[in-house]
């Protein structure tokens, strides 16, 4: 019913897991990850109790093969079954079980497992291998949803589209640093669910990526002098004996308070704020002086 990704980022820091399938809310089943322990994906017939139990295996540190090797070894459905597994390290591994609807099969390499059943052909796997190993100049949200697409586009489930999942978990890489989960992202009923599932992840990276420091403008000067402007024309006037909480105030109605740092600003923070108050020009520096930023 699903084909599907597990894979680790390149410096170990990060887990997740993508999915497509025509079934509904498939990433309500198939994906399981802990931050620097690893991530599982169950699906065909799936049994929930693999993704517990994979996790605590590899909470041990056990090895992906032998994860998988253990939860099929328990289950006697494992012949309807189908898993993928990565680890904190080494290569990832992947069963499907021989009387998984076809075609169905799986690869796997150093950090990642790609399985599917219910596909187009076993060119559909290729193409989610082939996107991944690909794709290593991505982040890595990204790169786990350039798999999938190529996926999909390479015909994905034959029985059509209907839902799609992103999964990723990075240690302390959540809302506000409180959590683990960098990015759960799921699309569970829809005509084309990889596009709208593109188009979430690209929402969720403008209000909660951290800003890349090396572009942080300081808000100082002409910089300042248009924040304030911008700010008061949206209704956020700035108090010079606090002339930060009208940004706070107004970043956390946009839901951009992930984006803030003090004393500088984002340039992301600052071209959504221009859009809010379009009709407020940017200030001039004075004569014979430059604006620098």
């Amino acid at each position: 019913m699903t084909f599907s990704l597990v894979a680790r980022s390149d410096d170990g820091r990060r887990h997740g897991i993508v999915v497509a399938s025509k079934f509904l809310a498939a990433g309500a089943l198939v994906p399981a990850a802990e931050a620097e322990i690893g991530a599982v994906a169950t699906q065909a017939h799936v049994n929930l109790a693999y993704r517990p139990q994979g996790l605590a295996l590899l909470r041990t540190g056990v090895t992906a093969t032998d994860v998988v090797a253990g939860l099929v070894a328990a289950d006697g459905e494992r012949d309807h079954r189908q898993v993928g597994v990565v680890a904190a390290t080494g290569p990832g591994a992947t069963w499907t079980g021989p009387s998984c609807h076809p075609w169905a099969g799986g690869q796997a390499g150093d950090g990642w497992a790609a399985q599917g059943n219910i596909l187009a052909g076993p060119h559909v796997i290729d193409a989610l291998r082939d996107g991944w190993l690909g794709g290593s100049a991505l982040p890595f949200p990204q790169r786990l949803l350039a798999a999938l697409r190529a996926g999909d586009q390479a015909g994905g489930d034959r029985r059509g589209r209907q839902s799609a999942a992103l999964l990723v978990v990075e240690r302390g890489g959540g809302y506000g640093g409180t959590g683990d989960a960098l990015v759960d992202l799921r699309v569970d009923d829809h005509p084309d669910p990889v596009a709208e599932l593109g188009r979430l992840l690209a929402i969720h990276t403008l209000l909660f990526s951290r800003p890349d420091p090396a572009t942080l403008l300081d808000l100082t000067g002409a910089v300042a002098a248009e924040v304030g402007a911008l700010l008061a024309a949206v209704g956020h006037p700035v108090d010079p004996a606090a002339p930060e909480e009208a940004l706070v105030s107004w970043a956390g109605l946009e839901n951009l308070e992930e984006r803030l740092v003090p004393g500088r600003i984002d340039p992301i923070v600052l071209d959504h704020l221009r859009k809010a108050a379009p009709h407020v020009p940017a200030p001039r520096a004075a004569s014979g002086t430059t604006a620098t930023t």
